[in-house]
């Protein structure tokens, strides 16, 4: 299987209104950053009653842009992907100004707990305070004049994260889950690679025609591109391992030879990534640490 044919090509349009299909904008904060791409995309839904999805960090400019492109139209939900700082904050303005009601799977919350000593590298990315006025649970639906999205939980960017199928189209908000330009960074303790990959099959299952994400443009051949994801993630794994056989010991020396060709001021966030990978090797018995799994912990196979 190819390596996923990731999509650079997109136009933010900041401040605009962008249509992408019948009955669905974006609208992109200018947040561009190295995991947020050009910027967080917010989805609107329906035409004279709408959903908000991923109403974005708390940013004016995107708050007046938002509320321009809502003018005249009744806002009754705000949905949430997930909680980082990236994607929920503004929904506490956008719910004041318009009444909607929030939805999320909960509030932010750990893959795992912190075990002792350990400090979580992204807590400053996520939003604590976000509680949902509706917790939806997967597979439930709520509806609105023209539209009706359903639930569909895909744990591993984040414990809480939720995409969400627009009813009767084919159509997934994928949050970032999966996106077009890239592969999501998975970081433990938020995030888990073992629910990661889980929730790569449960969309791989689904067939959806279009995938709608946070950052970036769409994924528009889903089938082949949710393959090549879950294969492009097995073949880290298997390089992490292919590493312990070789004799690295330490994530610092595995990141080196696995993450080569990337740009080094990401190989912390890289790192991460292969912490994942090995929490997944050790909880299905592949390879042992000399204590619980961290970044500074040494590793052998079993």
């Amino acid at each position: 299987m190819d390596s996923p044919a990731f999509d650079l090509a997109f136009e933010p349009a900041y401040g605009q209104a962008v249509p992408v299909v019948s009955g669905v904008e974006r609208v992109t904060v200018k947040n561009p950053g190295p995991f947020t791409f050009f910027g967080t995309n917010s989805y609107i839904v329906g035409s004279s009653s709408v959903a908000v999805i991923d109403p974005g960090p708390e940013d004016e400019a995107h708050f007046q842009a938002l509320m321009a492109t809502l003018a005249g139209r009744a806002v009754t939900h705000i949905f949430v992907s997930h909680t980082h700082r990236d994607h929920s904050p503004l929904a506490r303005r956008l719910q004041a100004a318009t009444g909607a009601v929030t939805v999320g799977q909960g509030p932010h919350r750990p893959a795992r707990p912190l075990r002792e000593g350990e400090i979580n590298p992204f807590a400053e990315s996520s939003d604590i305070s976000f509680v949902p006025d509706i917790t939806i649970g997967d597979g439930e639906t709520l509806s609105g004049d023209g539209w009706s999205l359903r639930a569909v939980l895909t744990p591993g960017h984040t414990a809480n994260h939720a995409a969400f199928a627009l009813e009767g189209r084919d159509i997934l908000f994928s949050g970032d889950h999966v996106m077009a330009w890239s592969t999501s960074i998975v970081a433990p303790p938020d995030g888990s690679m073992a629910d990661y990959m889980e929730s790569l099959d449960r969309l791989i299952a689904r067939e959806d025609r279009l995938l709608l994400p946070g950052h970036g443009g769409p994924v528009t051949e889903p089938s082949t591109f949710l393959k090549a994801l879950k294969a492009h993630r097995l073949r880290r794994e298997l390089a992490v391992l292919a590493r312990v056989r070789a004799g690295d010991t330490e994530i610092a020396e595995m990141v080196k030879v696995i993450y080569r060709d990337t740009d080094p001021t990401l190989h912390g966030a890289a790192a991460l990534s292969v912490l994942a990978h090995i929490e997944s090797l050790m909880e299905r018995g592949e390879i042992a640490a000399d204590g619980p799994p961290s970044l500074a912990a040494t590793y052998r196979l079993l």
